[in-house]
């Protein structure tokens, strides 16, 4: 039996959906300094053995990050994630299979500010990547940085999220039974300073690190695009060359992390805020590009695939531009 809610479900349903996607930009903006001054504070109350013994545990489980991760399929099927994915909406594409014997290495494109598209299909299930590529498991990598943090390594870790190192992407990629989907966002933080509405411009032109680790495992390499993912939020200008652009330079060199200047609706209102803007994001994932192993290949090699990547991810955007109301004359721009 079809259930229909009556109309005045309609606005508790968007109030949950904002409400979660709230909690997520909060999260990730918060709650890994929050989590470390409650660390902090607890060693000086009479709970101060809560964080003794996470001292302990965090010591014997250092590893964990980069071997892999530890997902929880309860986090990653929470209902929260399936309001989050209908508040933009958020969806997925196939346009090849994926053979659940190999290893496969993604790039993903555009960052955007936050990275909505590739935390919503990557590190849940909300948007049906399980039933799309049965027999795969994805893992995203994050900046090393927020795996630092007590209590929030583990709230990234259950997601599937691993830091952004050699170490940890060598050991998803050299799993022998395969079956596993390594997401590197390529133009990572520095690009986010220039993701906002109808930008199509990639850093990607001379970021070939991810073409040679390809080479060096022998895993084939798949071009992602989510289009919409730079329209969620509007961003403070910040063209080249401006003090805006220098300072955010300086500090990304400091800290490891850009800091845009993002702003979009509010909770209650629509005129400012952190909250994204209910802007579809659709992420299409491209055909596997096959890849040859080779230990120490030459800078030849890695250029020669680097084209090829370059190459196919255009296309990939030209042949789906249309059905995202992207107009005829944008075209992607590799700096």
């Amino acid at each position: 039996m079809k259930i229909e809610f009556a109309p005045r479900s309609v606005p508790l349903q968007r109030r949950l959906q904002t409400a979660a996607v709230a909690q997520w930009v909060c999260s990730f903006l918060g709650l890994a300094q929050c989590s470390t001054a409650v660390f902090i504070a607890l060693f000086f109350t009479r709970f101060w053995l809560v964080s003794a013994l996470y001292a302990a545990w965090w010591f014997i489980d250092r590893e964990k990050p980069s071997k892999g991760g530890r997902r929880i399929h309860v986090f990653r099927n929470c209902v929260v994630w399936r309001y989050m994915r209908d508040y933009f909406p958020v969806t997925l594409v196939k346009t090849a299979d994926l053979d659940p014997r190999q290893n496969y290495l993604v790039g993903f494109h555009p960052h955007g500010v936050l990275a909505a598209g590739a935390f919503i299909n990557f590190c849940t299930e909300a948007s049906g990547f399980s039933t799309l590529f049965p027999g795969i498991t994805p893992h995203l990598m994050m900046l090393s940085l927020w795996f630092r943090f007590p209590f929030f390594r583990d709230y990234v870790m259950s997601g599937g999220l691993i830091p952004s190192d050699k170490e940890s992407a060598s050991y998803v990629l050299q799993k022998p039974e395969g079956g596993n989907l390594l997401a590197i966002i390529v133009g990572g933080a520095q690009e986010a300073l220039d993701a906002r509405p109808g930008s199509f411009t990639l850093l990607l032109k001379n970021r070939k690190g991810f073409v040679r680790l390809a080479i060096q495992n022998g895993t084939p390499l798949i071009p992602v695009f989510s289009f919409g993912e730079n329209d969620v939020f509007d961003q403070v200008k910040n063209p080249q060359g401006s003090w805006l652009r220098r300072i955010q330079h300086c500090l990304q060199q400091i800290m490891g992390i850009s800091l845009p200047l993002f702003h979009a609706r509010g909770i209650f209102q629509y005129s400012f805020g952190v909250i994204p803007y209910r802007r579809p994001i659709c992420t299409v994932v491209g055909k596997p590009i096959p890849v040859q192993k080779k230990h120490k290949p030459s800078e030849e090699e890695v250029d020669q695939l680097h084209e090829k990547y370059l190459k196919e991810l255009s296309e990939l955007f030209e042949k789906h531009k249309a059905k995202y109301n992207i107009p005829e004359d944008s075209h992607l721009e590799f700096i």
